[in-house]
């Protein structure tokens, strides 16, 4: 039992009246202004951050996937930090739809290292803020709320000021840092005394930034301090909201995804979560989630292996193998039941044509972010089944087992993953596929067979070995594989009745070749399985039926 839990308390403030109509809206119907903090936020937050060369490429990353707005750094804290905005300002690499973003706190002079290094940006935001909470008041800066509102305006009119001697396009944005442990009516007080000193237009809108700086409260909770900002802010129609979420308590992406529902315009986050302490909120996640809901994120993931490569090339970050839609894991599906409902979902996708995807544990399609089903999906471990074996076989190799011999399939794989405690890859399920049950010819083999057709059905003379020796023996059947069959169960006294025959062209092979597959029935009621491929179907038939005696 933990002891000292009265030590605790919680440190969020509700609005004053009560805020929850967001509580009505079920989904998220459209994407937001997204705002990577990639580089500034993520790249603080690394052991050893990103070096010039690493942000020059992780910011052409950001663009490729369709980042608008991206905040390159905090200009004013490292030479790094300077000369990579100067780069990116001095080499003509933003493009012209593409705006950077700066982050200095309210401080004159840090304010005017800002500016200086901003120079000639085609378009920028200055960030500026300052912390507004209980906590920092009253710790950190021992000031009053009239004094730390002071800092906020005055910092905004030094914005203002330097936009207008510096040269180049510049938008404004305030956060109040620490909004979450901030009185919400406090919090509403300065970013209006800040919009005040802006005044902003539909021409030249500003941004109020509501950051979750540490998280401290539930979802909801957020939401509803959203939904009071959105709904009391002064110049609502010319201010842009904007979340910037952290995970302490996990919930980022719920904070995101509410505060939206609650007014905000606008994210501020980070690929896979990177950023101080737990992380930011997870942009990949967010996009994901709208996109699952057919909603359009207006970002591509198209090629997730390549972005995940060079996020942890550029960072030095591992990506969890579960984290959502990101991992190496978070599409596979190891449960027999599991890759049963799945290998039936795919299949009712083929045969209905399905316009839209539903299928049963695969929240979107694996290969619209650049997965595959045949290595990401269906794995194959002791855990497995007869569905995720047979869709493997059927997807990579072409092989339609039939259902029951599925099932045979399933146990040869789960014994030999659990006896050598791994994971068995495609080619290997392939290969065990053939050494157990395909054109096995010990210790029943067959050399030669004719046939003749009389009027009692097929007669056939098949020449067979058993254990070295070989017989000649004559029967009659219904068809050619019955024949062959009462000729062995004549030869050797065989007992069993032939209960499964299905056969099909090898479409996938690289010659002309068909494979036939036969079940028969022991006499305790059992079932031994056996197929057989050759140009020659007749051929592979009785291969198949070798095999499955051979297999008894």
């Amino acid at each position: 039992m933990m002891k000292n839990v009265s030590k605790y308390q919680r440190q969020y403030f509700m609005p004053p009246v009560e805020c929850n109509d967001w509580v009505k809206k079920t989904y998220v119907d459209k994407a937001p202004i997204w705002c990577s903090v990639d580089l500034r936020d993520g790249n603080q937050a690394l052991i050893v951050p990103m070096s010039l060369e690493q942000k020059v490429e992780f910011f052409k990353l950001l663009v490729k996937i369709g980042f608008k707005e991206i905040e390159v750094g905090f200009p004013a804290a490292s030479e790094t930090e300077y000369n990579f905005l100067r780069t990116l300002i001095d080499q003509n690499l933003i493009p012209d739809d593409v705006t950077i973003q700066v982050l200095t706190q309210a401080r004159e002079h840090i304010i005017r290292k800002t500016f200086e290094a901003v120079k000639g940006a085609p378009r920028a935001i200055v960030h500026v803020y300052n912390s507004t909470s209980v906590a920092q008041r009253e710790q950190v800066f021992k000031k009053s709320k009239e004094e730390i509102l002071k800092i906020a305006v005055d910092g905004a009119k030094l914005l203002k000021k330097l936009a207008d001697e510096t040269e180049g396009n510049f938008a404004f944005e305030y956060s109040p840092e620490s909004f979450t442990g901030t009185e919400p009516e406090y919090a509403l007080e300065v970013c209006n005394a800040v919009l005040d000193v802006w005044q902003p237009t539909a021409d030249n809108k500003c941004i109020i930034n509501l950051p979750s700086t540490v998280q401290n409260a539930m979802p909801h909770v957020y939401a509803s301090q959203i939904e009071y900002m959105s709904k009391n802010m002064k110049y609502r129609e010319n201010v842009l909201i904007s979340l910037h979420p952290h995970n302490d308590r996990g919930c980022g992406i719920s904070d995101a995804e509410m505060g939206l529902l609650a007014g905000a315009d606008r994210i501020e986050g980070t690929l896979f979560g990177n950023g101080e302490r737990t992380g930011n909120v997870d942009i990949v996640t967010l996009a994901l989630n709208m996109y699952s809901q057919g909603v359009d994120p207006q970002l591509d993931f198209s090629d997730m292996p390549a972005i995940s490569a060079a996020y942890e090339e550029y960072t030095g970050m591992h990506i969890d193998m579960r984290s959502p839609y990101g991992g190496s894991l978070v599409f596979a599906a190891f449960s027999g039941s599991h890759q049963d409902a799945i290998a039936k979902g795919m299949h009712y996708r083929e045969e209905h044509d399905c316009p839209t995807w539903t299928v049963p544990y695969l929240p979107i399609d694996p290969t619209d972010i650049g997965r595959r089903y045949e290595a990401d999906v269906i794995r194959i471990n002791s855990q497995s089944g007869k569905g995720g074996v047979g869709y493997i076989l059927e997807q990579n190799f072409g092989l339609n087992l039939p259902a029951k011999m599925r099932e045979a399939m399933g146990y040869a794989a789960k014994g030999v993953s659990d006896h050598l405690h791994k994971e068995l890859h495609p080619d290997e399920i392939f290969d065990l596929f053939k050494k157990t049950f395909e054109n096995v010819g010990q210790p029943y083999s067959i050399n030669e067979v004719h046939f003749q057709q009389t009027s009692e059905g097929i007669t056939t003379k098949v020449i067979s070995t058993f254990n070295g020796k070989t017989i000649t023996t004559e029967a009659v059947g219904n068809g050619r594989l019955d024949a062959v069959s009462n000729a062995l169960k004549k030869a050797y006294e065989l007992k069993y009745s032939l209960e499964v025959y299905q056969e099909h062209a090898l479409e996938r092979s690289s010659s002309s070749k068909a494979i036939a597959y036969v079940g028969i029935k022991k006499p305790d009621g059992t079932m031994a399985w056996g197929a057989g491929v050759d140009p020659d179907i007749i051929r592979a038939s009785i291969d198949a039926l070798v095999t499955a005696i051979n297999n008894r």
